[in-house]
């Protein structure tokens, strides 16, 4: 069983994409590749139940386990020595990485009060989008009652397309909500 997001993609948007900007060659058409999810927790250095927390959160929230990802210098104004776990990480690709933007775009982004879509000014200029989420509690998944602190979370959408407005004409066909 696939998921629904990539059906969509081979049904509607490849042709669409394919036909709006005249690609000779099949392998020009751009497609999603992989979706990073980082949570950084400059906390965890205090209280180590944090980072077991978001790796939990992380982990229902993506179906797949983070990486604890730990400082690579010494930072003596923010009290963080060489090697401390500062963050976690996951990146989705294939089925997975479907899932979860299906879930993302249809599900929890709607839930975020006072949506009005994201911010069309996030591409980095080769085709890639970021973007912040303020609380995980968007996500079905987190248990509102077990959360003991609300965590933010960048989500990098990199694509193969070669420019903004391609990844733009990609993300838009597949569900994002961008704001008017």
């Amino acid at each position: 069983m696939t998921a629904r997001l990539k059906t969509m993609y081979d049904e509607h948007v490849f042709g669409a994409l394919k036909e709006k900007f005249n690609y000779k060659n099949v392998m020009e058409v751009p497609k999603l590749e992989k979706v990073t999810i980082n949570m950084g927790l400059g906390e965890a250095k205090d209280n180590a139940k944090v980072m077991e927390s978001a790796v939990q959160e992380i982990a229902a929230i993506c179906g797949q386990r983070p990486v604890v990802t730990k400082a690579r210098k010494s930072i003596a104004n923010f009290k963080v020595r060489q090697g401390m776990p500062v963050g976690a990480k996951v990146t989705l690709r294939g089925e997975n990485m479907y899932v979860f933007v299906d879930k993302l775009f249809n599900i929890s982004l709607p839930r975020v009060r006072d949506f009005k879509g994201v911010s069309r000014n996030s591409f980095d200029g080769r085709g890639n989008y970021s973007m912040g989420i303020k609380e995980q509690l968007i996500f079905p998944e987190i248990n509102y009652d077990q959360v003991d602190m609300i965590k933010g979370m960048n989500i990098v959408f990199t694509t193969t397309a070669k420019t903004d407005e391609e990844a733009q004409a990609l993300l838009e066909l597949l569900g994002m909500p961008f704001e008017k």
